[in-house]
């Protein structure tokens, strides 16, 4: 009997991080491909113009694990600028064509976003005529929808095709941030109605800030994405190109409805600011008030109690109600002078 091979926990990943890895042909789905077949798979030649017939490899990976940065830089044709990006600090989302490559940083959310800012991360991926590498440090939202829908049988005639679907898949996502953002919004508005505003003041500070963070990161440099568009490798194809930039530019819509979105909760922040403001205002004149209204009492109480001589009525089997008297009187007088007294 054979020896048992001792089972590896690797936490939902391949050798060497490998999440998922699939190769496409020309009008059929993706199948499953593992990290040794699809080394040998992009070894093979391909006659130069032929790359789109020969189809492609899309292998996406986990950074987490330390083996999968070394095995792509020797078994995939990366270029540099790549690696570069895995250890730049800047994570604005660009797309740009570097040495045949179109290299890009996609920012996305993760898979269970609950409206944090740390709850963005970033997704770099490589796209050449026979590969597209994808590779993240945290499960992201829209490259596993991307996943699941190749799973489901899903055709891809080229890897800018899958970039494509991969860009709609996010804005899709975006589309999903800004509704749930907007209904939680709208709550607010009805909790301020009912002055219920500290709560509803905290909920929008997050708000905002998770909106000001996605679109500092999710919109993309224009300068690259212009060069992009403007002189695309030769490989890809002006169907491809289209789409590209129709994808772009349902991006752009997406990130206008969030800027609409920062403007209406920066209204709404405004507002609760000057509810509160006057909230303070009016427990100011209130306090005031009562100091006011108490002011007669204090300064007779504390003239009588001094027990020195000459006190007034101290011998008059009335004074006590004669100094009730008076002090009502001024009393009713400062009450008077506080609420009804004309400016």
């Amino acid at each position: 009997m054979p020896a048992a091979h001792p089972l590896t926990n690797t936490y939902g990943s391949d050798q060497h991080g490998l999440i998922c890895g699939f190769v496409f042909e020309p009008g059929r789905p993706g199948r499953p491909i593992a990290l040794s077949d699809a080394a040998t798979w992009l070894a093979r030649p391909t006659a130069p113009g032929q790359e789109a017939a020969a189809g492609f490899v899309w292998l996406h990976f986990n950074l987490t694990d330390a083996t999968a940065e070394k095995w792509m830089r020797g078994h995939l044709p990366l270029p540099e600028a790549y690696f570069d990006n895995l250890r730049d600090g800047t994570r604005s989302t660009r797309l740009e064509n570097i040495d045949d490559n179109l290299v890009a940083v996609v920012n996305d959310v993760a898979y269970e976003f609950a409206f944090e800012p740390s709850e963005i991360a970033s997704l770099w991926v490589n796209v050449h005529a026979r590969a597209m590498v994808s590779a993240r440090l945290h499960p992201l939202r829209s490259i596993d929808r991307l996943r699941q829908a190749v799973k489901l049988g899903a055709c891809f005639d080229s890897s800018v095709a899958l970039l494509n679907h991969l860009l709609r898949d996010q804005g899709d996502v975006l589309v999903h941030i800004v509704r749930e953002t907007t209904l939680k919004v709208d709550r607010v508005e009805d909790g301020m109605l009912s002055e219920r505003l500290a709560p509803q003041r905290a909920a929008l500070g997050q708000l905002r800030r998770v909106l000001v963070r996605l679109q500092r990161l999710l919109v993309p440099e224009p300068a690259a994405l212009f060069r992009l568009l403007r002189q695309p490798p030769e490989w890809v194809t002006e169907d491809d190109v289209d789409e590209l930039r129709q994808s772009t530019e349902e991006f752009a819509l997406v990130i206008q409805d969030l800027q609409a979105l920062q403007e209406r909760i920066k209204l709404l922040q405004e507002e609760m600011a000057a509810q509160i403001g006057e909230q303070t205002n009016r427990s100011v004149f209130t306090l005031t008030v009562v100091t006011v209204l108490a002011l007669p009492i204090n300064i007779i109480a504390g003239l009588l109690g001094m027990n020195v001589g000459g006190i007034p009525l101290a011998q008059d089997e009335h004074g006590f109600l004669k100094i009730g008297l008076i002090v009502a009187t001024f009393t009713l007088v400062a009450f008077w002078y506080a609420f009804y007294r004309k400016k």
